[in-house]
Formats: C-alpha cells, structure tokens, sequence
C-alpha cells in the first residue's frame, strides 16, 4: 500500500503581501530619516549597506523583473540569498533583527535606523526561505506521484502554479523590490 504524498508548504499571497507592504514601508522610513537628518549613517553602517548590495547582486544581466526566463531554483534562490546575507549584516554590526511584518514604522517613538531598515527588508526576504521550502516541497511531492499521475508531465513551475496561482504574481514582485532601477539594487545611492 502506498501513500499520497504530503502537499507541500504553501504560499499565502495574504502573509506575503504584508511582508512586501512592510519591506516598502519601513525601508521609506529608513530612507526618510536618513534624508531628514534624524539617522545619520556611521562608517559601520555604510559599509554594512555596500558590502550588503556586493553580497547580494543578482546576476540577472541587467534584465528588468521578474525575470522569467531564469528558474525558479534561481529566482528564489536570489532572494534567499538577501535572507541569509540580511542576518550575516545585522551579525557583524550587532544589530538585532526584529519582526516588523504588521507595524507601521510611523509608530516609533525614535527615528528609524539600521536595524530597523534591515528588519524591514529582512520581513521580505525571509520569504525566499519559505519559497525554497515551497520549491523542495512540491519537487519531493512531483517525484513520489504515481506513474500515471498528471502531476508527473508538469514541470515544476507548472505544478507550483497550479497549487498556489498567485506564487508567480508574488515573486516577480519580490524581485521588483530587490532588482532593477528603484529597487535595493540602488540601496547605497539611496543614503548620502
């Protein structure tokens, strides 16, 4: 007797977009206390953000997202890579990552600063952990289908879509907040 394979992690586009509402809301904090004057960016902290963006480049040749014509081992894996290099950063200055996802940046009785800019992309990012999970998931469930199951002709961005129809919407998202013109991609030349 054999047994269904077990459905993977799912995507939840309600989870997901308030973790892109809250990477856009508290990094224009960061940025409008930076501009304002309230942070000013210590040595450390720039170097943070340079050595963060070098540790982070996409490689997408200069194409606009989402970029479709890579896959999604590669897509995903660009923003899990803003995830693990996120928390190296807040490691080597000390700085604790918080969750943000759900707070207005408006609510603080401080100006917004390093940790909370790295908390507030780290809310996005982390999501290319889940997505990986979502990835390995669906490629274990695709392998243990019977032979016969329609599953096994789909590729594995087919499949994906199929079970979460707004997976492909989200990322090419995610990857207008991390690559392109406006996007992390510029993060020095956002901070004098």
């Amino acid at each position: 007797m054999t047994t269904a394979p077990s459905r993977p992690a799912c995507h939840d586009p309600a989870d997901f977009a308030s973790r892109l509402t809250a990477a856009e809301d508290w990094f224009s904090a960061a940025i409008g206390a930076q501009q304002d004057g309230e942070w000013v960016l210590t040595e450390t902290e720039r170097r943070v953000l340079d050595d963060l963006v070098a540790a982070t480049n996409p490689l997408h040749g200069g194409t606009l997202p989402p970029h479709t014509g890579d896959s999604l081992h590669v897509r995903v894996g660009r923003i899990r890579n803003w995830a693990g290099a996120l928390r190296l950063a807040a490691r080597a200055g000390g700085w604790e990552l918080s969750p943000v996802t759900g707070t207005d940046p408006r609510a603080l009785d401080r100006p917004a600063g390093i940790a909370d800019l790295l908390s507030g992309i780290y809310a996005l990012a982390e999501q290319g952990d889940r997505w990986q999970e979502l990835l390995l998931g669906t490629a274990r469930m695709m392998n243990a289908a019977a032979p016969c199951d329609p599953l096994r002709d789909r590729t594995l961005e087919q499949a994906i879509n199929d079970l979460h129809p707004r997976f492909g919407a989200d990322l090419a998202a995610a990857e207008g907040f991390f690559t392109g013109p406006g996007s992390l991609d510029d993060l020095p030349q956002f901070f004098y």
